[in-house]
């Protein structure tokens, strides 16, 4: 399993940030690197959620295995290539105050053999780059909805 993080601070109540990612079909109105995004399921939120998200020429499948409103989403990501077993983001939200510290983590199983974790690898760093980008959208979102300044996204690892 190859794990990749991607954290920024949002100058937002977690109740924003949250609303901003529970509107689970919309992905595509601040994520950056998604060109469209829509709903595959009669359900738009909860646990059993799919939606369809394009970027690029890839699309890929996003079904929610956890929903934590204010805390935490987790979607597994369906349709990359065979050789990735499972593939899952989950974001958290920590609030301090005004402000949300957001983490994305992106969890890659390519398999157990050293060549199977070398493409989990480059897997997890197109993902964790795909993350730094949501991580900048979702900030840009939410301190835009709040009047705030605009501060951009950390990327600690």
């Amino acid at each position: 399993m190859t794990t990749e993080e991607r954290t920024g601070v949002i100058d937002a109540p977690p109740d924003r940030v949250w609303d901003v990612l529970a509107d689970y079909g919309a992905i595509a109105s601040w994520a950056p690197n998604v060109d469209h995004s829509c709903l595959l399921t009669e359900r738009a939120d909860g646990v059993g959620a799919v939606r369809r998200i394009q970027t690029g020429r890839t699309t890929l499948r996003e079904a929610v295995e956890t929903w934590e409103p204010s805390a935490s989403l987790s979607y597994r990501i369906i349709g990359l290539p065979p050789i990735v077993r499972s593939a899952t983001n989950t974001w958290r939200l920590a609030g301090s105050g005004d402000s949300t510290t957001v983490t994305l983590t992106s969890e890659i199983d390519c398999g157990p053999r050293p060549p199977q974790q070398v493409i989990a690898r480059v897997v997890g760093r197109r993902l964790a780059a795909a993350s730094e980008q949501m991580v900048a959208g979702l900030t840009e979102r939410c301190e835009l909805a709040e009047g705030g300044p605009g501060r951009s996204a950390g990327d600690e690892r």
